[in-house]
């Protein structure tokens, strides 16, 4: 496979160096398009790549990963963008719709940041590897799919014939020098050699094909990428009314959450690629400090970049100087390389995202069929078509875990097992093995029927563990059906904190006490 080379190499200051140079190029069109997509200026998502990709790789918690303007948090802040500008001009505010994207961005932030102190970045480890398989392989598909569009025109209409061909003939070219180049030589990477080399060609005129300057003209602009470095920006026309609020902050907390949950699924994606161990929870300290400066500075937000950061890895970036090189470059590439960068042919970039799309989709799961349980499949479908289908990364991945926790229910509430012995004269014992919980306390508790047992019952919870309230209450409901049927049961080998809760629920429960006993609490206590 493609990323066994990956976990084999080992980052320096030039890998990190070029790197960074070859995410920077790679940025561009795509800081561009989700600006559009959130319906701003082209400098909002390129500024917020800046400061998103310089904070991140200086104190985030994954070294080599890539954060900055990002399409999920586009989605979600686009029509707060369109409800601020129609209240703009109902009141006369130009641009009130990008004081709302700014607040909004800057209280992302802070929620973010919220997240990592109360440590919560941990529960990405909860993720399943099948939601990890339908969300790698959603990946792969979304950023194939989104690639076509770099064939067609800004009416969604295929390009002439000849230019089809033309953009063809590069990106496969593009990906014929990815792929054979490092047979040849590591010195230099291999995605930066394409691109440069391919736009080059292209600003002395060898070819003629579509460009990042014709992207810029196609999305309404004047073909040309050059801005100051922007000034600090304070959203003091929004009038804080309650919808106003409901509006804003919601947006928040919606952008925050997308963005915690791509970032640290991307993290652990690149801890698998690299096998490395990355850091959540300061993930999510420095992506919310990110967005807070984001937002100061007129910047779109975003959050983990999982293309490009897939990009560096496979450049060669490993450590924090990848993506502060990247970050730098970009702000240098806007403020004097504009009349440079926008010669880079489309199809170069197109070239290099699919041979990411190649190395991104785990080509595993077509040998999973048939050799691993259906509920694993069904779950790895699942969130591979989510994925697809909404292009919504977080909400695949949040429908993903519910769908395996709800399996996981299932499945456990089988394994709850009892052994009756009838050794001692006028004693039924019933050895319980297994977890007693929400999910299989009904079927323990049918199993037990007082009418069919002896004057004496003991339940030995020596090979089980209650794990919750619910197992409680059905003790509890346990015993008083076996006093109403007037016979006497006992429990035996329960934890100390068990025994407690039970010891007070009928007189005719009798708790015993063993030193073998285990010793730990229910999860809900």
């Amino acid at each position: 496979m493609i990323f066994e080379l990956i976990r084999k190499r080992n980052g320096n200051w030039k890998d990190d160096t070029l790197s960074g140079l070859t995410v920077a190029l790679a940025l561009v069109p795509e800081a561009i398009a989700f600006s559009f997509i959130a319906g701003v200026n082209p400098l909002v998502g390129l500024w917020a790549a800046v400061f998103m990709g310089f904070i991140t790789a200086s104190f985030g918690g994954r070294p080599g990963m890539i954060s900055g303007a990002t399409g999920a948090i586009a989605v979600v802040v686009g029509k707060l963008v369109q409800a601020g500008d129609q209240v703009g001009a109902e009141r006369g505010v130009d641009d009130l719709g990008l004081q709302y994207l700014f607040a909004a961005i800057m209280i992302a932030g802070l929620i973010q940041i919220l997240f990592g102190v109360l440590k919560l970045g941990r529960f990405i480890r909860l993720v399943p590897h099948p939601v990890m398989m339908g969300f790698v392989n959603g990946l792969a598909i979304v950023i194939l799919l989104a690639q076509f569009g770099s064939f067609q025109d800004a009416n969604k209409e295929w390009l002439p014939e000849n230019e089809l061909v033309t953009m063809s003939i590069l990106a496969a070219i593009t990906m014929a020098v990815i792929h054979f180049l490092p047979k040849l030589t590591s010195a230099i990477p291999s995605i930066l050699v394409a691109i440069v080399a391919l736009g080059c060609a292209s600003y002395f005129g060898l070819f003629d094909t579509k460009t990042i300057e014709d992207v810029l003209r196609g999305q309404g602009g004047n073909g040309q990428l050059k801005g100051s470095f922007p000034p600090l920006v304070w959203p003091g026309d929004i009038i804080w009314d309650k919808a106003t609020i409901l509006l804003i902050f919601g947006t928040a907390f919606s952008a925050a959450m997308v963005g915690i949950v791509e970032s640290l699924m991307t993290l652990q994606l690149i801890d698998d690629l690299t096998e490395t161990r990355g850091q959540g929870n300061r993930e999510c300290l420095a992506q919310g400090s990110a967005n807070l400066l984001s937002g100061l500075f007129g910047g779109m937000g975003g959050c983990a970049m999982i293309g490009q950061s897939l990009i560096n890895i496979k450049s060669g970036g490993r450590g924090r100087w990848s993506g502060i090189v990247a970050a730098l470059a970009l702000a240098i590439f806007i403020m004097f390389g504009g009349p440079v960068i926008i010669h880079i042919p489309v199809a170069a970039l197109v070239g290099v995202m699919f041979m990411v799309v190649i190395g991104t989709f785990e080509w595993a799961t077509l040998k999973t069929w048939g050799k691993v349980p259906f509920h694993d499949i069904f779950v790895i479908v699942a969130v591979t078509v989510i994925t697809v289908v909404t292009d919504n990364l977080a909400l695949a991945v949040f429908v993903g875990v519910i769908l395996s926790a709800l399996v996981f229910a299932w499945e456990s509430a089988k394994h709850v097992r009892l052994r009756r012995d009838d050794s001692q004269e006028g004693v039924r014992i019933y050895n319980l093995q297994g977890v007693l919980y929400f999910g299989s306390v009904r079927e323990f508790s049918e199993r037990l029927v007082p009418s069919n047992d002896p004057d004496e019952v003991i339940i030995d919870f020596k090979e089980a563990r209650v794990a919750d309230f619910s197992s409680l209450e059905a003790l509890n409901a346990l015993t008083e059906r076996y006093k109403t049927a007037g016979k006497r049961i006992r429990l035996r080998h329960l934890s100390p904190a068990c025994a407690k809760m039970i010891d007070s629920a009928s007189a005719l429960v009798s708790v015993e006490m063993a030193d073998d006993d285990p010793h730990y609490e229910p999860a809900n206590f």
